[in-house]
């Protein structure tokens, strides 16, 4: 049993680097993984949320990749000489328009000398998520003198521009920004030697796939490829087939299978009666940080407006809230500035905040890893955590494909003192966690069904 970090084959920079983190000892998937990756093997790791999974590819990669060379290559981003050929003309107050504001400077053009080349990639679907990696490589950059660039949407370009022109050893993106930056020449991947795909299930999806595929074709056929997730499902396991060559396959996780930290709970309701119930959940347990997950912006924006005008400390976090704005909530949230978090599912793999007490599954999630991801956000790193998913009659067939797909039951719990409405589902105890068959009868609405909610429950 591997007990030091130093037991992995990594050397004296990356170990100042993994003091630096604050680590003392390996995970199972770091213990397992970082081995494998400093072989040289192309790897599958599949792990639940919280286990460390980020520093498990960082480390063994940049000391794979090396010290930055002298001649790293650059990216120069020219801006007209003052008092030169094209130099802007400063507007005089005669320029003003009409209502006393000078006209908008068009944009500088962006002339690129040589591409950047990193050594290593690491592709990720979030900004949360290419922040946190950062995060992690930078800590250890310090130590062994290489340089990790992160670019994502929603930052300035020419702050990042003027990052790569330093040069870097590694390169943390979002698809996105990464296919506009190549696009313009300002990136040249065929110097990549590894190659990381995180959160691989979500990434080989048809959601992103066509732009990582798009990545992947500049990458030299001869890089190492690891791929990281939470789970691994079936439907992407033809496609890692062809991008991978004789893995090796570290599996700390089955498919679906929830940590043994997280409690928990399910909570029949009906939809009417969901904020009042979320209210005295929160009232009830004297829990510092609440991470609510809901299915639509929309809902997160009414709900975060609700739960304010009840008293309650909250932010919120979606994809249509500024990159600076989801910054400020996460940060906020981090430093117990606000109570409440309430967030989409495209955040729930990019909110890695230590002491989160409970996640609420507000909606039950329509994609079953979804509800993996959402309630892996607590009970990280070994400490307890809670999740309440509420439930209502319209939401039964999604909770039961979550539990055929985790193999197991949510356990069924009231809120004591809280009185609930008519009408709302409570699935039985004696419900199969195996996925029936369909037959030709499968749909009809009477079979095994009753006026006591069918087979799945009883109406209360």
């Amino acid at each position: 049993m591997v007990t030091s970090f130093a037991e992995l084959g990594l050397n004296e920079q990356i170990l100042s680097g993994v003091d630096a983190l604050g680590f003392t000892h390996p995970t199972p998937v770091q213990a397992d993984a970082i081995p494998e990756v400093l072989q040289g093997h192309d790897l599958v790791a599949s792990a639940q949320t919280g286990t460390g999974k980020t520093a498990a590819f960082v480390l063994p990669v940049l000391q794979l990749v090396g010290a930055a060379t002298a001649d790293q290559t650059a990216l120069v981003v020219a801006a007209p000489e003052k008092g030169g050929k094209g130099a802007e003309k400063k507007p005089s107050a005669r320029g003003r328009n009409r209502r006393g504001r000078r006209p908008q400077k068009p944009e500088e053009p962006l002339r690129v000398v040589r591409p950047a080349r990193p050594s290593a990639l690491v592709v990720t679907p979030t900004r949360e998520l290419a922040a946190q990696i950062e995060e992690v490589a930078t800590t250890v950059c310090d130590k062994t003198g290489q340089r990790a660039v992160i670019l994502m949407g929603g930052a300035r370009f020419d702050r990042q521009l003027k990052a790569l022109e330093k040069g870097c050893d590694l390169l943390v993106a979002t698809p996105g920004r990464l296919l506009d930056l190549m696009e313009r020449d300002a990136v040249d991947l065929s110097s990549v030697q590894v190659f990381v795909l995180d959160e691989a299930d979500r990434m080989l999806d048809m959601g992103f796939w066509p732009s990582v595929r798009r990545i992947i074709n500049a990458l030299p056929e001869s890089k190492q490829t690891l791929l990281f997730s939470a789970t691994i499902p079936p439907s992407i396991k033809g496609t890692i087939d062809a991008l991978l060559h004789d893995p090796a396959l570290v599996e700390i996780a089955h498919v679906g299978e929830t940590a043994e930290t997280v409690e928990e709970a399910l909570m029949p309701v009906v939809q009417g009666q969901k904020i009042e119930l979320l209210q005295a959940l929160i009232d009830r347990h004297d829990f510092e940080r609440v991470l609510v997950f809901v299915r639509t912006k929309v809902r997160a924006d009414q709900l975060e407006k609700s739960l304010q005008g009840a008293g309650l400390s909250v932010d919120v976090m979606h994809s249509d809230r500024p990159q600076k704005a989801r910054e400020r909530a996460l940060e906020s949230f981090r430093e117990g500035g606000v109570r409440v978090l309430v967030a989409t599912d495209v955040m729930s793999r990019g909110i890695d905040v230590s002491g989160i007490d409970a996640v609420v599954n507000f909606d039950v999630p329509s994609d079953p890893e979804d509800y993996v991801h959402r309630i892996g956000r607590t009970g990280r790193a070994g400490h307890e955590g809670h999740a309440y998913t509420f439930v209502a009659p319209d939401e039964i067939t999604p909770l039961r494909e979550i539990e055929y797909f985790t193999k197991k039951l949510v356990p069924v719990r009231d809120l004591d003192g809280f009185t609930y409405a008519q009408g709302r589902i409570v699935p039985n105890d004696r419900r199969s966690t195996v996925k029936p068959r369909r037959t030709m009868f499968s749909g009809s609405r009477s079979r095994g069904r009753g006026p006591s909610g069918g087979r799945y429950g009883r109406h209360s």
